[in-house]
């Protein structure tokens, strides 16, 4: 046994007395149903239904007295398990006791270092008119609207109406669409689509081949060439509203545009906020979990592992993308969250550990306000999300996850933090 890991080994022992007291019950508790030619049922002599259900009425007590005396031993050693113990090595004999091991994790056992009155650095990043302004540029972007260019060819900065057919070098499924707008001489466009495209009229075809990098967003596409077969069918402007009052109405609830301004500033100190109270809290975690070593069950790492890539996999579908039709090495990514992933399982239990010690704990109210949010965002009953959680045991989880988060505030408001000035 190694005291580097959350892994035990126990080699326990029933004693003679109760494995034979446990044969002799089992036994008659088959004598009473067994079926044996030559005698009424409940009849036949316990000495030949012990010869002829021998392997049954074995199995039968250790299914009965192995749990039990390895919950004894939990108990006697002051261990709690993580995972369910493997029995195996079981050494049952007629009139002797039962031996066995049973292998299995447990939750570590540590001490508390420091974990108040820390100090972390966290950035303070001025909000300037320059960072308003951007944010009202992104507003009047989104309030655009695409207007058709009839007497002209593509110039730089419209959008070209392409039906195109892509077919990779090499053969493959080929890409095809039907209705699709190319920004031409914007930052994101291929430079062979804007060099081909600038200048052609509604009408034109061209042909030309795309070499995409081998980090290229969609993986699909990553360090392959496609041979396009390109038809204009059309050139748009893009016209974006003028800065007015009409248009702060029209994004927004206020009246003017002094107002949007102000109101776009105060989303920004918001959001600084946040971004600074995140820093904060990950920054004093990240502090804790390093200056603690000790070992984490590896079943709970590979928990934490599955966990991680099911997220991938979920936010992939949201996107509308099938997993399985990526090119995706699931295993090495996997693998590669290990790392992380136990500074993750680290962190639980370190947060568990000082909730423990500060008396931090979680109330119905808290609990309850917690569903209402979930029920308000879903739009179902908090019955129906109480009832949901409860037969899916995520109830726990929840109660767990709200723990921890108090346990972070805690943290935050009895630390310092010390900014540093950034320029946005």
């Amino acid at each position: 046994m190694s005291e580097a890991t959350c892994r035990r080994e126990l080699e326990l022992e029933i004693p003679a007395e109760t494995v034979q007291k446990a044969m002799a019950r089992v036994s008659r508790e088959f004598a009473r149903v067994a079926r044996v030619p030559g005698f009424r049922p409940g009849k036949a002599p316990i000495t030949l239904i012990q010869r002829k259900y021998a392997d049954d009425i074995k199995s039968e007590v250790l299914q009965s007295l192995v749990p039990q005396q390895i919950e004894r031993a939990f108990t006697e050693n002051k261990m709690v398990p993580v995972t369910q113990p493997q029995v195996d090595k079981v050494d049952f004999t007629d009139a002797g006791p039962v031996k066995f091991r049973a292998t299995f994790e447990v939750l570590p056992e540590f001490e508390l270092g420091q974990y108040k009155d820390l100090e972390v650095e966290i950035d303070d990043v001025k909000i300037e008119d320059a960072d308003v302004d951007k944010g009202i540029e992104e507003l009047r972007d989104r309030a655009s609207t695409f207007t058709p260019v009839e007497d002209r060819p593509i110039a730089n900065g419209d959008y070209a109406q392409l039906k195109l057919n892509g077919v990779p070098a090499g053969g493959g499924e080929p890409l095809e669409a039907d209705s699709v707008l190319c920004h031409v001489g914007g930052e994101e466009t291929m430079e062979p689509f804007n060099q081909n495209l600038l200048g052609a009229s509604a009408g034109d075809h061209k042909n030309f081949d795309v070499t995409y990098p081998s980090d290229y967003p969609d993986a699909k596409l990553q360090g392959k060439t496609y041979s396009y077969a390109v038809e204009v069918m059309g050139i748009k402007e893009k016209k974006k509203p003028e800065l007015t009052d009409e248009f702060a109405k029209d994004v927004s609830d206020v009246q003017t545009l002094e107002e949007l301004r102000k109101k776009m500033r105060d989303n920004l100190e918001a959001a600084r906020t946040h971004r600074q109270n995140e820093q904060t809290r990950e920054k004093l975690l990240g502090q804790i979990v390093k200056s603690h070593d000790f070992p984490v069950p590896e079943a709970l790492v590979e928990h934490q592992m599955d966990s991680r890539l099911e997220r991938t996999v979920r936010s992939l579908a949201s996107q509308g993308v099938d997993p399985r039709a990526m090119n995706i090495d699931w295993v090495g990514l996997r693998s590669r969250q290990k790392d992380r992933c136990i500074e993750d399982v680290k962190a639980e239990l370190l947060l568990d550990k000082i909730a423990t010690t500060e008396n931090i704990d979680v109330s119905d109210e808290e609990v309850d306000k917690e569903i209402a949010a979930i029920a308000e965002r879903s739009g179902e009953s908090t019955t129906a999300v109480r009832a949901n959680l409860t037969r899916q045991g995520a109830l726990d989880r929840m109660k767990s996850k709200i723990r921890s988060e108090k346990t972070l505030d805690w943290l935050c408001s009895n630390s310092r933090t010390r900014t540093i000035t950034k320029e946005s």
